[in-house]
């Protein structure tokens, strides 16, 4: 098990303007996630950061309602429980949390890997599209991500095109829940598993910046964004 250790913030030595932040609160009995962007602080009082805008700027939120923070520093998961103090939507969108008084910190793995359950899209890489099609439908396959890493992902195929084998250089697409749509993310076909009525393959990633994640708001990298998102869902204790 990754070990979790409590602390209290020593200053703000712990945060920086730019960082990626993943806000979650309780909306219509629902519990929601949306990433964000420090902008700013003032020591034991608060943090200031963008106004996710998947939440538009005309919806509300009530001072006082309880929410989690978190954000990777250091090679670690840094997570605090919290309230929302404020929001502001003149001149500019902001939206304001109260300050830590204690942070948990959790070492993470490498390659931590976490079970998923999105549809995924996957594309040859060299695959010859002489005949003009937009979408050429022997060299494009879905299936459904299992779990997911940094390092790569296992995709369950209920039927596998014969060109899908180790060794394939793929272009995938996917959604991370709470943070976007990420797009041609490369990846190399490792093996392949026959098993829950269907063919589980191993893909392992190659991050090489023609990847890109759909989501305005996000500062971050693809691969920054897929650490982000496992290490989040690997912290129930974050959770209220």
């Amino acid at each position: 098990m990754n070990d979790i250790v409590v602390s209290v913030p020593p200053a703000a030595s712990f945060l920086s303007v730019g960082l990626a932040l993943k806000l979650s609160f309780a909306r219509d009995q629902q519990k929601v996630m949306y990433g964000t962007t420090l902008l700013g602080w003032k020591d034991h009082a608060w943090l200031v950061c963008e106004w996710p805008i998947q939440l538009g700027h005309d919806q509300q939120i009530a001072g006082g309602t309880p929410c989690t923070v978190s954000y990777l520093h250091d090679g670690k998961l840094v997570g605090y429980r919290s309230e929302i103090r404020e929001l502001m939507t003149v001149p500019v969108p902001l939206l304001f949390v109260a300050y830590p008084k204690a942070v948990e910190e959790m070492h993470l793995r490498k390659h931590l890997r976490v079970s998923a359950n999105e549809p995924t899209l996957m594309m040859r890489a060299t695959h010859d599209n002489s005949s003009g099609s937009a979408l050429p439908t022997t060299d494009y396959f879905g299936g459904l991500l299992k779990d997911l890493s940094e390092g790569g992902c296992s995709v369950l195929m209920v039927r596998t095109p014969t060109w899908l084998r180790p060794g394939t250089t793929v272009h995938m697409e996917f959604e991370l829940p709470g943070l976007g749509h990420i797009t041609n993310l490369t990846g190399i076909v490792k093996n392949a598993d026959t098993r829950q009525g269907g063919d589980i393959i191993g893909i392992e990633f190659h991050f090489n910046q023609t990847e890109y994640i759909e989501y305005r708001g996000w500062g971050g990298s693809v691969r920054q964004a897929i650490e982000q998102w496992t290490a989040q869902k690997s912290m129930p204790t974050f959770q209220e």
